[in-house]
């Protein structure tokens, strides 16, 4: 069978993506590095085609103001690298010089940032997601390609999840390269559970958006898909199953409101009469989550949807004993001492470790609140360039549709509560389901 031209590109797509979703949500600056060079040479390679550049220049035109402010927050980034003068690092940064003068060193030059390497590959990664993007409105433009890509993220999150529970029944053994840090819940090959669990929650509204595409009786009229809605089915059973023995109190909460808000939609909003996608919903939420969760614990089946009932990550020592709230509170103060120019992407771990030298090896190289690291992470400045460059989708009221409200809760959740948002891959995710799900470009 000769594979079309569409084809044969997006499934080079899906190949980039899969080494991410293998290899720990891209989750070390190694990985952002190669991913920078796989999608920077893909994007050469689909821009050849002419088409395809057509549909970039289309992009570039109807989007070049926002697509400045976010090439502006790339060169902000930038600058956070370059050393500077050590006399105009008071002016930008009274804090890292500061920490400069601490040291008693003869150091002239020295950058914003308080690590240098980390920010260097955030750098790369913020530039890869523009590619991203880009890539997206090239090879992913009808119906048909965005169907294509969801069943994608619905077979391999699929895998993953059968993957990550089979693993699990047998006590999580470390896998070749791959060492399982938590043995009491499913994780496959990434290394956090919520992160996982996230990733799997993509996978899931992936499939029902597929799902109720085959359930559409004109799309059925066109061809039966019987077996192909059996496989889905199938896959959300495993990808629920993954969700709930992830045992992530956000993730499971996520879950909970994800088919809580598909059945508010479909029987009080939803202008079609989908009796069928109504049906597999219930039985999602009756099967998938109430029955499997009680067989997956029953103790803590109540308990796994309260995400804020306790804190998750702690830190003990003999003087200090810092909790998730603790260091979100920690990274919130440290705000004021870097609010302009930021302490730089992928930094907080540094400043972490300046702060509480009497930690030995132990340390917090996220602050639990992606909101509050970005800023931190950013300064004012930066984070006002990064929320220009995507205020477009906000300002289109088509936006809001059902499917986009249910990304906004991920959204406003994980900046609050979680550090997922830091992760390459959660945040390509978030990337092409806004971007296909919305008018965000014309």
């Amino acid at each position: 069978m000769q594979l079309s031209k569409n084809k044969k590109y997006q499934f080079i797509f899906f190949s980039i993506l899969s080494i991410f979703i293998i290899f720990n949500g891209g989750n070390s600056n190694l990985l952002i590095q190669v991913n920078f060079i796989l999608i920077s040479m893909f994007f050469l390679y689909c821009i050849r085609d002419k088409n395809y550049y057509l549909h970039f220049k289309f992009f570039y035109i109807k989007n070049k103001i926002f697509i400045f402010f976010y090439l502006s927050f790339i060169f902000f980034l930038i600058f956070q690298l370059i050393p500077i003068s050590t006399e105009y690092l008071k002016v930008f940064s009274p804090q890292k010089f500061y920490y400069i003068t601490e040291l008693r060193s003869n150091i002239l030059f020295s950058p914003i940032t308080l690590s240098p390497s980390n920010s260097f590959f955030q750098m790369l990664n913020f530039t890869s997601l523009l590619i991203f993007l880009f890539i997206l409105k090239m090879i992913f433009y009808t119906e048909r390609h965005k169907y294509r890509l969801f069943f994608f993220l619905s077979l391999i999150g699929f895998l993953s999840a059968l993957f990550a529970i089979l693993m699990y029944l047998n006590g999580n053994p470390d896998f070749l390269i791959f060492k399982n840090s938590y043995k009491d819940s499913s994780t496959g090959l990434f290394i956090n559970r919520t992160v996982f669990a996230i990733f799997l929650l993509f996978s899931l509204i992936a499939s029902l958006e597929f799902l109720k595409k085959l359930s559409d009786l004109e799309f059925n009229k066109k061809k039966d898909n019987f077996f192909l809605k059996i496989y889905i089915r199938i896959f959300i059973i495993f990808i629920s199953i993954g969700i709930i023995t992830s045992f992530s109190r956000i993730g499971n909460f996520l879950l909970l409101i994800t088919v809580l808000g598909y059945l508010i939609n479909e029987f009080f909003f939803s202008k079609s009469n989908n009796n069928s996608f109504r049906n597999i919903i219930l039985l999602i939420l009756l099967f998938d989550i109430v029955i499997l969760g009680f067989y997956f614990g029953s103790s803590e089946l109540f308990n796994r949807f309260l995400f804020l009932k306790e804190e998750i990550f702690e830190i003990n020592s003999a003087e200090v004993k810092l909790g998730r709230l603790e260091i979100a509170k920690f990274a919130l103060y440290q705000i004021n001492d870097f609010k302009f120019f930021g302490y730089g992407a992928g930094a907080f771990e540094t400043l972490f470790q300046i702060k509480f030298e009497n930690l030995d090896n132990t340390f917090a190289n996220h602050a639990h609140s992606d909101f509050i690291e970005f800023i931190g992470e950013f300064g004012l400045i930066g984070f006002i360039l990064l929320i220009f460059s995507i205020s477009k989708f906000f300002f289109n009221y088509n936006n809001y549709k059902f499917v986009n409200l249910i990304f906004i809760s991920y959204l406003i959740i994980i900046l609050g509560f979680d550090f997922s948002l830091h992760l390459p891959l959660i945040q390509i995710l978030f990337l092409i389901f806004f971007t296909l799900n919305t008018r965000f470009i014309q």
